[in-house]
């Protein structure tokens, strides 16, 4: 999976899309994290308050479930299954949740202003993602996927 991913990251510095060697060198330092916190704390600062209180949101939504690192990203699951989970970039945050949680809520997000992928919203500090659709994210996903 890493390797994978470090081909295309490699690919794309001498292509194109990344044109920094910085958004790879953060890719490389943000690989295996023990836990959430290790991730929040490798993640960019401007981020960090907006990922701690994300994983607030989601604890206080799925406050039965388990914390995980899934795919190198902080998530809440139980089980084989991820629900929730959440990551930073260099330039913004996500929240990925499943697909019928994303399309159930596709007015809410376009609404807030945030940009959605088929199992992502994207957000920033200027843009941050509203607290009542972080928890109706969080239980549309959790009820798609039968948990």
């Amino acid at each position: 999976m890493i390797k994978g991913r470090l081909v295309r990251y490699l690919f794309e510095i001498r292509t194109g899309p990344l044109n920094s060697l910085s958004r790879f060198y953060s890719f490389i330092r943000m690989s295996n994290f023990a836990d959430h916190d290790a991730y929040i704390l490798a993640a960019p600062e401007q981020f960090r308050p907006l990922l701690t209180k994300l994983r607030a949101q989601l604890a206080k939504a799925l406050p039965d479930v388990e914390e995980v690192i899934a795919y190198n990203m902080p998530g809440f699951g139980l089980g084989e299954s991820i629900i929730a989970g959440y990551a930073a970039f260099s330039k913004q945050c996500g929240l990925y949740v499943s697909r019928g949680a994303i399309s159930a809520h596709a007015d809410e997000i376009a609404a807030a202003g945030l940009k959605a992928t088929k199992t992502g919203v994207t957000f920033s500090p200027r843009k941050p993602i509203p607290d009542k659709l972080v928890e109706k994210l969080a239980l549309a996903s959790r009820k798609e996927l039968g948990l």
